[in-house]
């Protein structure tokens, strides 16, 4: 059988694919990400937009342009919200429902989570919005629906942590157990604090 090199190419893209959010639009490479983590990690991610994180530290050591301040792999795989994409950042309000969708060309069984993280601190706010004990498990004959289509409902509890652009991502991240691999994919977004209500105060 004959198999051409395009096919070959092909081939190689889909076994290396993974998984990364589709809807809403996540954070993407752009010229930010690419003056904090360098070419290679960029184009890695490029090349392969489904990555998983543990095969970036080791192609961010080669390059001389990466600047480990600047870029945290461990935070949207260093995915920087890039000045092009801030007109498009979402402004949701608190209670809000959001539908969310997931690309998982590769099933790794292990456990996921969606959860609101403050890039300042890579640190989830309050608790996770959705959790997956067992996630893209590929012993299953089918995947559940609910690990590629699922809702969920933006806190009522942020006050202002979210305001700004930047400030926080709503971050799908799963972890294959057996092939020890972390996929992060992140959508930016904002909510606007919420006004307290003046409370009447009628005299005597």
């Amino acid at each position: 059988m004959h198999i051409s090199i395009l096919s070959l190419g092909l081939l190689a893209t889909q076994v290396l694919g993974h998984g990364l959010i589709t809807k809403p639009w996540p954070r993407t490479p752009g010229a930010l990400s690419l003056a904090a983590c360098g070419p290679t990690v960029t184009n890695n991610i490029k090349g392969d937009n489904t990555s998983h994180v543990e095969g970036l530290p080791e192609a961010a050591m080669t390059d001389a342009k990466y600047n480990a301040a600047e870029c945290n792999l461990w935070l949207c795989r260093g995915l920087q919200l890039e000045e092009s994409a801030k007109a498009n950042v979402i402004a949701y309000t608190p209670g809000q429902k959001v539908s969310m969708s997931v690309k998982i060309s590769i099933k790794h069984h292990g456990t996921a989570n969606v959860s609101i993280i403050s890039t300042k601190t890579n640190k989830i706010i309050g608790d996770e919005l959705l959790y997956w004990d067992k996630y893209a498990d590929e012993r299953l004959p089918a995947m559940p629906a609910n690990n590629t289509q699922f809702d969920v409902v933006i806190p009522t509890t942020l006050g202002s942590q979210c305001a700004n652009a930047g400030d926080c991502v709503l971050q799908w991240w799963w972890y294959g157990t057996a092939a020890r691999q972390t996929y992060e994919s992140c959508v930016d977004f904002t909510v606007a604090p919420t006004m307290p209500m003046l409370e009447k105060r009628f005299e005597a």
